[in-house]
C-alpha cells in the first residue's frame, strides 16, 4: 500500500508541476494557434505547400522549417500537428513537422550544446532533420494509395486551387500568435530581465505556504492551476455548443485565458508577494493587446466564434490524454531505479541504445528539461551513444504523444511511426557512439 501511495503521489506531483510550470506559456497558445489555423486559414493555403500534391522539395523543407522555428515540445506540437493534418497537409510533410518540431527547436539545440557538448547538439540537429524527412517519406510511400484517395477527394472540393486569397488580417494575427508562443518560451535576457517590481501589501499565512511547498507548488503555480480549472468550466458552459454570437461565458473564458498567460509571465517572489514585471510580461501584454485589436477589427463575429469553437474541439480531444500521459509517466519514473541507467546503458551497444529509446518513452520531460535529465544520465554513467538515442526519442515517443497521435492518425499509422522512430534512434545512437562520440 505504501508503494502504491508513492506511485500515485509521484504521478500527482508530476502532474501539478506540469500544469503549474509548463502548460500556460506553451500549450495554451498552441491550442489557440491550432484552432485558429483550422478556422481561419483556408485549406488551400495549407495544401499549396504541405498538401499531397505539393512538390517534395517544397513541402518537406517547409515542414522542417516550421518545426524548427517553434520552440515547443512534443505536447505543444501535437495540437499544431492536428491542425495542419485536419486542414489538408500531406501525411509525409505532417509527419516531418510532428518529428522536427520538438526535436530541434532552437532552444533545445543551443541548450544541448551548452550542457552536454557540441557533438551531441550537432548530431541531434542533423539527424533529426534527416529522420523527420526520411520518416515522412517512408510513411507517405507506405500509405501512398490512401493519400492518393485523400488527395482526390480534396481536389474534387477545390482545395488545391492556387489562386486562393487570404485577407491580410489572417496572417497578421497568425504572426502575432506565433510571437506569443515564442515570447513565452524564449530564454533571452531581454525577456527574462525584470524591469519593475511590484510589492503587494499582503502576507500569506505560513500554513498555506507550507502546504504548497509540500506538493512542490509555488503560489504562482497554484494560482495558475486554479485559473485553468475555472477556465475549463467556463469554456464548457460557453463553448460546448457553437453559438453565434458568443455568449458572456465565452467572453469571460477568453479574458481569463489571456490573464493566465500574463500571470505566468512575470517572476513571483512568494515570501513578500513581490511581482517582477519582466520583458516576457511586457511582450505578452503588448502582443495580446495587438491580437485583440486586430481580431475585433479584422474578423466578423461568426469567424471569431468558429475560431474559439475549433480551439475548444482540440482541447477536448487532446488535453485529457496529455493529463493521463503525464500522470502515468510520473508514476513510471518511480519504478525505474537510477542504477538501471548505468547497468543497462553504460556501454555503447544496440541494447543500450534501445534502452535509451525506452527511457525516452517513459521518462518524458518538457522541452529543455530533457537536457539536464540527459546530463544526469551522463553523470550516472550513460554512454554518449545511448544518450543521443534518448534525446532523439524523448520528444517523439512519450506516452502521451503516442496516445494523442493514435487518436489523430489511427493505430496503424501510429504503430509504424513509433517503430520507425525507435529503430532510427537506436541505430543513430549506436553509430554515433562507434564513430563520433567524444569524451
Amino acid at each position: 500500500m505504501s508503494y502504491l501511495s508513492t506511485l500515485l503521489w509521484s504521478g500527482w506531483t508530476g502532474l501539478l508541476d506540469y500544469l503549474a510550470a509548463h502548460v500556460l506559456l506553451c500549450l495554451v497558445p498552441a491550442f489557440v494557434i491550432a484552432g485558429y489555423m483550422s478556422a481561419m486559414i483556408p485549406k488551400e493555403a495549407i495544401t499549396r505547400f504541405l498538401g499531397p500534391k505539393a512538390p517534395k522539395w517544397v513541402s518537406y523543407p517547409a515542414a522542417s522549417f516550421g518545426g524548427f522555428i517553434l520552440a515547443v515540445c512534443s505536447c505543444t506540437i501535437l495540437p499544431l500537428f492536428a491542425g495542419i493534418w485536419k486542414r489538408g497537409a500531406g501525411l509525409g510533410p505532417a509527419i516531418t513537422f510532428l518529428f522536427v518540431g520538438p526535436a530541434i527547436n532552437i532552444l533545445a539545440i543551443s541548450y544541448t550544446g551548452a550542457a552536454i557538448g557540441f557533438d551531441i547538439a550537432l548530431a541531434r540537429l542533423v539527424l533529426s532533420l534527416i529522420f523527420g524527412i526520411g520518416i515522412g517519406l517512408i510513411m507517405a510511400r507506405v500509405y501512398r494509395q490512401e493519400e492518393s484517395r485523400r488527395s482526390a477527394e480534396m481536389a474534387s472540393q477545390g482545395l488545391f486551387a492556387s489562386d486562393v486569397r487570404v485577407k491580410p488580417a489572417v496572417w497578421v494575427v497568425f504572426g502575432l500568435l506565433l510571437a506569443v508562443l515564442i515570447a513565452g518560451t524564449l530564454q533571452v535576457n531581454l525577456l527574462t530581465q525584470t524591469y519593475l517590481t511590484l510589492h503587494l501589501p499582503l502576507e500569506l499565512p505560513a500554513g498555506w505556504l507550507a502546504a504548497l511547498e509540500g506538493v512542490g507548488l509555488t503560489l504562482q503555480g497554484a494560482l495558475l492551476i486554479l485559473m485553468l480549472i475555472v477556465i475549463g468550466g467556463l469554456a464548457f458552459i460557453g463553448m460546448e455548443r457553437r453559438q453565434i454570437p458568443l455568449n458572456p461565458w465565452s467572453y469571460l473564458a477568453i479574458s481569463l485565458a489571456a490573464l493566465t498567460v500574463l500571470i505566468a509571465a512575470p517572476a513571483f517572489s512568494t515570501g513578500s508577494l513581490a511581482i517582477g514585471l519582466n520583458g516576457r510580461f511586457i511582450g505578452e501584454l503588448v502582443l495580446l493587446a495587438a491580437i485583440a485589436i486586430v481580431a475585433v477589427k479584422g474578423f466578423a463575429r461568426d469567424e471569431l466564434s468558429g475560431w474559439l469553437w475549433e480551439t475548444w474541439k482540440f482541447i477536448k480531444q487532446i488535453f485529457p490524454l496529455l493529463i493521463i500521459g503525464v500522470f502515468v509517466a510520473g508514476m513510471v519514473k518511480v519504478i525505474i531505479p537510477e542504477t538501471l541507467v548505468q547497468s543497462v546503458a553504460g556501454q555503447n551497444t544496440l541494447l543500450a541504445n534501445f534502452a535509451g529509446v525506452i527511457f525516452g518513452v517513459f521518462m518524458y520531460f518538457p522541452t529543455l528539461v530533457e537536457v539536464p535529465v540527459a546530463r544526469m544520465f551522463l553523470d550516472l554513467g550513460m554512454a554518449r551513444g545511448p544518450l543521443l538515442a534518448y534525446l532523439l526519442a524523448d520528444p517523439e515517443l512519450s506516452v502521451q504523444s503516442i496516445l494523442v497521435v493514435g487518436k489523430i492518425m489511427g493505430k496503424q499509422k501510429t504503430a509504424l511511426y513509433v517503430t520507425l522512430v525507435a529503430v532510427f534512434s537506436t541505430l543513430a545512437g549506436y553509430l554515433f557512439g562507434v564513430f563520433l562520440a567524444s569524451g
